[in-house]
């Protein structure tokens, strides 16, 4: 992913901050030689304070083989997209039609060590860790690799701990263009009003130098 100097984050807290309110992504684990990477949609949990985030997987999911052979991931999430017409972006007295549309979007890329969980006991609280996450404590039955309702369900499943070795993150919102741009792409965001427009603009009033 190339990144810019003006579409970096400002600071570490931007990227965190963008990445705790999002549970969903891809997981990226290389294949066998000669072969394409696997790529693995899944809801994750994030933690900042340990480093890591949590998911799990399916048993007979080929993925898990693959991140026993390296377990070097990449964790990717992204967010918050439009597509930024050409007119949009031209600068006052230039033809509309001599604009170059681009793309908006936020992505925060984690490269990580993966750890497949074979413990039982180990797996049921990180399973925990992750149900909390989504669902809130006290939402669900106690989880426990000896019984109750969940037992003779975690065999079936393999908990992967993703420890975060590093991080890219990029927020693409016309951090180069002047701010008559900024403040023209902005309101045309606001007046398109497509589902992912209101948090591009967003992005865009927040780290623009004039839009509006």
């Amino acid at each position: 992913m190339l990144i810019h100097p003006w579409d970096a984050p400002r600071d570490d807290a931007e990227w965190q901050q963008w990445l705790t309110g999002r549970d969903f992504g891809q997981l990226a684990v290389n294949g066998p030689e000669g072969e394409p990477p696997f790529v693995q949609p899944l809801h994750f949990a994030y933690d900042p304070a340990r480093g890591e985030a949590v998911t799990h997987l399916a048993r007979p999911n080929p993925v898990l083989a693959a991140v026993r052979a390296d377990p070097r991931v990449l964790l990717s999430v992204v967010d918050d997209y439009a597509f930024v017409p050409g007119a949009w972006k031209t600068e006052p007295g230039v033809p509309a039609e001599h604009g170059v549309a681009t793309s908006f979007y936020a992505a925060v890329q984690l490269r990580c060590t993966a750890h497949v969980v074979e413990d039982g006991q180990e797996a049921a609280e990180l399973l925990a860790r992750q149900v909390e996450h989504f669902q809130g404590a006290g939402s669900y039955a106690p989880i426990s690799p000896d019984d109750g309702p969940f037992a003779r369900l975690l065999p079936g499943i393999r908990l992967l701990r993703l420890d975060v070795t590093g991080v890219r993150a990029k927020f693409k919102y016309a951090g180069k263009n002047t701010p008559a741009v900024q403040e023209r792409i902005a309101e045309g965001l606001a007046e398109r009003g497509a589902p992912l427009d209101g948090a591009a603009r967003g992005h865009l009033l927040r780290r623009g130098d004039g839009a509006a």
